[in-house]
C-alpha cells in the first residue's frame, strides 16, 4: 500500500457491492482486522463513516470485490492525512445539522443507509451512518427516516 496512488473518493460510486458466495473468499481474520482499524479511524474523520459502514456489512463472507474497496479506503486516507477535524475560534455558536440518504443501496435487502452530521464551530461534533431498520418504499420516506434519525441525536 505504501507504493499506491491516492484518490479523491473513498468509494467507487459506479460499484454496488453484495454478498457474493461463490466469489473469490479472503481470510475472515484479516479482512475483520483491517475493517477494524478503518472504525477505529472514523472517530476522527467522518468522512469515512458511511463507506466503513458500507464495507462492515460484508465481515462475514468477505471477496476479493470487498477488500479491493479497503484498499481503495486507505488509498484516499493516503490522500487526504492532512483531513481532519478542526474548530475555528469565532466559528460560531450555531449548531447546524446536515442529513442524507442511500436509497435502498443494498442489493440484498434493499435497506437504504442513512447518516447525519452535526458541525457547531465550523467542525463536526456528531455523526453517523447507518443502514435502516426498515425497508423504505420511496425515497421520500427514507428521506424522513433519515431526518427522523437526526432529531433524535439532536433532542
Amino acid at each position: 500500500m505504501a507504493e499506491s496512488n491516492p484518490i479523491h473518493n473513498p468509494i467507487d460510486h459506479g460499484s454496488l457491492l453484495t454478498k457474493e458466495e461463490k466469489a473469490d473468499q479472503v481470510n475472515k481474520t484479516y479482512f475483520k482486522q483491517i475493517v477494524g482499524s478503518l472504525m477505529y479511524l472514523t472517530a476522527t474523520r467522518p468522512d469515512k463513516a458511511f463507506v466503513v459502514s458500507l464495507i462492515s456489512i460484508y465481515m462475514e463472507t468477505p471477496t476479493e470485490l470487498h477488500l479491493q474497496e479497503v484498499k481503495r479506503v486507505f488509498r484516499y486516507l493516503k490522500g487526504t492525512v492532512g483531513f481532519g477535524i478542526f474548530y475555528r475560534k469565532g466559528g460560531g455558536d450555531e449548531l447546524i445539522a446536515y442529513t442524507d440518504n442511500d436509497y435502498a443501496r443494498d442489493l440484498g435487502d434493499r435497506k437504504s443507509t442513512s447518516g447525519y452530521v452535526f458541525l457547531l464551530s465550523s467542525g463536526a461534533i456528531s455523526w453517523s451512518s447507518k443502514k435502516q431498520p426498515v425497508v423504505s418504499l420511496s425515497t421520500t420516506e427514507a428521506e424522513f427516516i433519515a431526518a427522523a434519525s437526526c432529531s433524535c441525536q439532536a433532542i
